[in-house]
């Protein structure tokens, strides 16, 4: 666009804008924001102060300032509560989720978490400024409103008495004061709503913390429906596929017993397909024991380690010191860390002897996996270890291995467990 075409489009366009500002939702619902903070902001001022100068006038004891200071707490969340409903109403702003105002409660311990929170603080800092702040802020854009106009028919005013120049220049600045009046009301607004977005909101480090536990809880939450939907493949393949392949297998068995006046090739047959299913079934029950062993959910990660370890062609000395159940995701976790180590040791590191720990000490579940083998074990090999450390990472465990040349290869994870 000619930037010499610029001011006379600007020029028509103004008094457009300000007819339609005069007319505007957002301007008025800003004035109501405005008087209706001058109102809330009174009272919440002139009560914190009163409760202020109470707890300071009863320092000669203790209980005086407690309870002030207790009744100070419970208003500025009331308070809080209050003004972030009339942002909302009227400016339509939106308060992130997990910011709501504290209960209005006399717990001791809640209102010790009260006075720790940084928030709390910027939350009262935010009603003592509205207390006076907000009133002249209302005061400010009433007066343009309604001055504004008066000043407009000071000239009909001085008819009586004689126009002057006077007159007029109260005319013309009271046009300027009533076209402005949308404007300020609607600034004025904007900037309440500034400061209560960075009092009576989350700071960055708040709002990365509840960053932080959605997350935490999303994955909590894919991690119980994986564990979920293992189990339900696993009963799936029990009570169907592994039950018919078992009767599959006993057919077979008969057959092979009974016919025994087939041809070479029939008999050969049978006896190959009866081995076939078995092999098949040996398969299928590995293969569902290594979703969710159905021990481990009756009987607890002891017995289920205990059925890991005499089923190892390795021998493993196995020692569990656990005082009581943790939850499945993490018994899970643990199970399927020793499984998959001792999986590892028979197939990789041409071990001998191995040892399996595991002990629950101050809210940690400790795994220890010790083999005697050749050592050199490594997560990028391809051998299963990543896949090892993904799944203690996955419920906030720590997860390590030690294996240099010539061995011996040491596992260690730590998975926090629930009190």
């Amino acid at each position: 666009m000619d930037i010499s075409t610029a001011p006379p489009i600007l020029w028509r366009r103004a008094p457009r804008a300000a007819v339609r500002a005069f007319g505007a939702g957002s301007t008025w619902r800003s004035l109501m924001h405005l008087v209706t903070g001058a109102v809330l902001g009174s009272v919440g001022g002139v009560v914190i102060f009163v409760l202020t100068a109470t707890g300071l006038a009863g320092l000669v004891s203790i209980v005086v300032p407690i309870i002030a200071a207790g009744a100070l707490l419970v208003v500025n969340g009331a308070l809080t509560a209050a003004q972030r409903s009339r942002h909302t109403a009227f400016l339509g702003t939106a308060w992130p989720e997990g910011t709501a105002a504290q209960p209005v409660t006399f717990a001791p311990r809640a209102l010790l978490a009260l006075v720790r929170n940084p928030r709390t603080w910027r939350q009262l800092s935010y009603h003592l400024i509205a207390g006076a702040g907000a009133s002249f802020a209302a005061v400010l854009a009433i007066a343009a409103w309604t001055t504004g106009p008066m000043m407009v028919l000071a000239p009909v005013l001085g008819a009586r008495s004689g126009l002057g120049a006077m007159h007029w220049i109260l005319c013309g600045a009271g046009i300027i004061v009533t076209i402005a009046a949308p404007w300020l009301t609607q600034g004025l607004a904007a900037l309440d709503g500034l400061l209560a977005r960075l009092l009576l909101g989350t700071s960055r480090t708040e709002a990365l913390e509840m960053r932080v536990t959605d997350l935490a809880a999303s994955r909590d939450s894919t991690v119980d429906a994986a564990d979920a939907e293992r189990r339900r493949i696993e009963r799936d393949l029990h009570d169907g596929a592994q039950q018919r392949l078992t009767s599959l297998a006993m057919n077979l068995g008969i057959a092979r017993a009974t016919l025994t006046d087939l041809p070479e090739e029939g008999t050969r047959a049978i006896a190959e397909a009866h081995e076939e299913a078995k092999q098949v079934l040996t398969d299928l029950r590995d293969l569902v024991r290594g979703l969710h062993p159905a021990v481990l959910e009756d009987r607890g990660l002891d017995a289920a380690l205990s059925a890991v370890a005499a089923r190892s062609p390795v021998p493993v000395r196995l020692r569990v010191d656990m005082d009581r159940r943790v939850a499945r995701d993490v018994e899970a976790v643990a199970y399927f860390v020793v499984s998959e180590a001792l999986t590892n040791v028979a197939r990789h590191s041409g071990a001998e002897h191995a040892a399996v720990s595991i002990s629950l000490e101050d809210g940690r579940l400790h795994l220890r996996i010790a083999d005697d083998g050749r050592g050199g074990a490594d997560p990028q090999g391809g051998t299963g270890l990543q896949g090892l450390a993904d799944r203690v990472r996955s419920v906030d465990g720590t997860f390590q291995i030690t294996s240099p040349l010539g061995g011996p290869t040491v596992i260690e994870a730590e998975l926090p467990c629930a009190s």
